[in-house]
Parts: structure tokens; C-alpha cells; sequence
């Protein structure tokens, strides 16, 4: 008896078609989870900006900000010796800012000067906030300091007068690096609208130095930005405990004395003369005409050449082309 016949379909074939519904299966549940994801707020998914992230550790932050209220602490003398006024300053803030939103922290007008510090690469920026920079116009013109309500942009003069106490802050900015690296500081120019100033790529980190001013009674800030790679190695060596760079700073040498040519044609008195002995009183009353004195040889043979008066050379007596002449010889010290 034999067995009837069964269609079976081809293994390969079942197997495919079964894939094909896990598959499915799995494309579906995934949308549902996508979904579910999506519609609960409490676990939205959020874009993060790994460019952002601070750049300085504890450390390095709190070697730097020591460095820098050491400036604020300098920079508060000589403003209040330059404006003739009390005040308090003080930092407020030491952070590393992209350079696009450090932008749109800024006013519009604004104070913004453009300065270079030699030898670093890049170009820093100090912001003063425009109330501020007009109690300081009026302070320099003779004011009491008062600040302007309006928010006019300042004029070529008004810029003229605040480029002095700009000129200071940079300075002091500047010389306060003289321990690990020598600053030659200069301004290039002004602007009122931050967002016309394009001295690096957007994306530039920033380090930003911000200082807060109380003046009558009015708090107001003041910025200085500078990229933050032409500072790091810097910011690194504050961080290892040491102020020398490893190249070392030529120590200045007191430049030579320049010759003034209105002196050319003064006439100064110059004599040589003898240390060779000594006479009593009533011998030297009983000197007369014709009378031999005896010169020890070896102070005969050392003189001094006296310029004005004043010894300034050890000589030696001689005679050049028949005629007396002295040899100048070790200098004598003042």
C-alpha cells in the first residue's frame, strides 16, 4: 500500500518568506518605538555641540583666573589714578564662548576696539559697554563721569577720547603675561556693531575675560576676548606652577649712551698731574725759585688725567715727536 503523494514547498522558499516576516515585524515595532519616543517630551532627543564644551580643566581655570585678578587688581589702580575716581572692579566671568554667540551677547551700538598683542596670532577684542564708555568720555572732557541715557553711536572724537583708557586696559591685559611672555600691544581700529566684525571663523573658541565696573552706584561690564589657541600654551605653562617659557626672555640691556652733537665744540679742561709727596709746612714756606724737589720713581711713573677736575684716568709720562705726552692707561671708577 503505498502513501499518497504530499506537495511540499521548496525549504528555501519557506525560509525566505519567514525572514521577510520577521522583518516586518521588526520594521513595524521599531515605528511604534519611534513614535512613542517622539510624542513623550520627558525623553525628546537633543542635539549636542561637542564644540562647546569647556576647554579648561579645574586646574588650568584656577591657575588662570589667580592670573587674572592679579590684572584686575592692577588695571583698578591705574583707572582710578587715570579718571581721577573711585570705583570698584572686579572679575565676573572667565569662560571659553564660541565666537558666534559671543557675538550676540553684545549691544547694539557698542564699544568694541580691534587690538593685536605681538607676538600672538589672531586678533583680541575688548568690549566696553556703551553706558560705560560714555562716563568715561565725559570724565576725560571734564565731567563728573555721568553716563548717557541714549544710545547714539559715538562720534570720531568721542571714539578718540575712550581710545586712551582703551589703550590702558589692553596695555595692562598685555603686561600682565610679562612673566611667561613679552606683549607688544597695539589697537587697529574701532567698530560699533559686533556683527560686522569678522576677525575669525565663527566657530572660533574665544576666551573671554569679563570684568564688572560699579560707578555711581551703576554696574557695568567690560569684555576682553582673545582665541583661545594663540593663548593655550600659555594657559598650559600657568597650569604646570611655572612662569618661564621654555625659550628663555633675553634679559634688556642698557642701551649705549648717544653722543649729543651740540657738545662738539665745548671746551673741557684736562690735566695730568702727580701724587709723589709730602712737605711739612715750614718746608713748603721756604720754597723759592730754583729749588730741586725729588720725585719718587714710581709715582713719577703713574699719573692721573683729570678731565674738569675730576680723575678719570690712570696715565704714563713720556715724550712723543719731542714733545711731553702721557699714555692713558686702566680707567679710574667715579
Amino acid at each position: 500500500m503505498t502513501a499518497p503523494a504530499t506537495t511540499l514547498e521548496p525549504p528555501a522558499r519557506s525560509s525566505a518568506n519567514q525572514v521577510e516576516n520577521l522583518l516586518l515585524q521588526d520594521l513595524e515595532a521599531g515605528k511604534g518605538a519611534v513614535v512613542a519616543v517622539a510624542g513623550d517630551s520627558r525623553r525628546s532627543l537633543k542635539a549636542h555641540d561637542f564644540r562647546s564644551a569647556p576647554l579648561l580643566s579645574a586646574r588650568d581655570l584656577q591657575k588662570l583666573r589667580l592670573h587674572q585678578t592679579e590684572f584686575v587688581n592692577a588695571l583698578a589702580s591705574r583707572l582710578s589714578m587715570f579718571l581721577r575716581l573711585e570705583f570698584t572692579l572686579k572679575l565676573s566671568g572667565l569662560q571659553t564662548v564660541i565666537y558666534r554667540k559671543l557675538v550676540e551677547t553684545w549691544a547694539n551700538p557698542t564699544c568694541l576696539t580691534l587690538f593685536k598683542a605681538e607676538p600672538l596670532a589672531g586678533v583680541g577684542l575688548l568690549e566696553i559697554a556703551p553706558r560705560l564708555g560714555s562716563a568715561i568720555v565725559d570724565r576725560l572732557m571734564g565731567g563728573p563721569g555721568e553716563a548717557s541715557d541714549s544710545s547714539h553711536e559715538f562720534s570720531e572724537i568721542e571714539k578718540a577720547i575712550l581710545e586712551q583708557a582703551s589703550q590702558l586696559i589692553i596695555g595692562e591685559w598685555c603686561g600682565n603675561w610679562h612673566g611667561a611672555k613679552e606683549f607688544k600691544p597695539g589697537i587697529l581700529g574701532h567698530e560699533s556693531n559686533g556683527r560686522f566684525v569678522q576677525v575669525v571663523p565663527p566657530e572660533t573658541v574665544m576666551l573671554v575675560v569679563s570684568l564688572e565696573l560699579r560707578l555711581a552706584g551703576e554696574v557695568e561690564t567690560i569684555q576682553i576676548a582673545f582665541p583661545y589657541a594663540s593663548l593655550e600654551a600659555l594657559i598650559r605653562q600657568l597650569s604646570q606652577g611655572t612662569n618661564s617659557t621654555a625659550e628663555a626672555v633675553p634679559t634688556p640691556t642698557k642701551p649705549a649712551p648717544k653722543w649729543n652733537t651740540c657738545f662738539d665744540d665745548v671746551r673741557v679742561p684736562v690735566a695730568a698731574r702727580w701724587h709723589w709727596s709730602e712737605l711739612t709746612a715750614r718746608d713748603l714756606f721756604a720754597l723759592k725759585i730754583g729749588d730741586v724737589l725729588q720725585v719718587d720713581p714710581e709715582s713719577a711713573a703713574a699719573m692721573e688725567v683729570c678731565v674738569a677736575d675730576l680723575p678719570r684716568f690712570i696715565a704714563r709720562p713720556g715724550i712723543v715727536s719731542g714733545k711731553w705726552a702721557v699714555e692713558l692707561g686702566r680707567p679710574l671708577k667715579d
